[in-house]
């Protein structure tokens, strides 16, 4: 079966903003991007190659102290494209069954994605961090990302799916260190990373 996922139009979040790479962003202007009125569920073999309409995807960032959550996109991972590249972030496309049985179904996407994804993350707070896009990449120029910092309490996530390998916990500079076995988005944020903790 075709996954429906859930899009904005193109045009929408260009009249809302420009952006390429990361942009930090208030929560106010993330909720003007998410108007519900602009949502639509569209199949994802057709809105993959379909700029026009860009797919949502949250991108929640773990951290803990000075550390970040980290991980190798495996095999086993459904966006082949991105297959053997490190990663910063937990989430993916939101699904028209996180429509049923609430009126948001963005966070009930953001929620369920993390879930499936990861274990044991335990008490956190969250911190919005910005948007990401990437119109140089044929992945890129049809996803939209928001960036979330989930401040931990305790280092205790661990990968609950097969296709994030290699995981661990690293600061800045270790990360620095490997900065080109990250995909893009994650490069986005790294540059950006003053070593402020609390905003990433």
């Amino acid at each position: 079966m075709d996954e429906s996922v859930l899009c904005l139009p193109a045009a929408h979040v260009r009249a809302v903003c420009r952006i390429q790479g990361f942009q930090a962003a208030s929560e106010a202007e993330a909720a003007a991007l998410l108007d519900p009125a602009q949502f639509s569920f569209r199949p994802r073999s057709i809105t993959e190659t379909d700029p026009n309409f860009l797919q949502l995807i949250p991108y929640v960032v773990l951290g803990c102290g000075d550390r970040v959550f980290h991980y190798r996109r495996g095999a086993a991972g459904s966006e082949k494209r991105l297959g053997g590249l490190r990663s910063l972030g937990i989430g993916g496309h939101i699904s028209e069954a996180d429509a049923a049985g609430g009126n948001d179904p963005y966070r009930t996407g953001l929620q369920r994605e993390v879930d499936e994804e990861i274990a044991d993350v335990g008490p956190y707070t969250e911190t919005f961090l910005g948007l990401i896009f990437d119109e140089s990449t044929l992945v890129g120029r049809v996803h939209l990302g928001l960036a979330y910092r989930w401040n931990c309490v305790e280092s205790s996530a661990a990968p609950r799916e097969a296709a994030l390998v290699a995981s661990g916990w690293a600061n800045r500079g270790e990360l620095l260190a490997c900065r080109n076995e990250f995909e893009p988005w994650s490069r986005f944020i790294l540059d950006t990373w003053n070593g402020d903790t609390e905003r990433l």
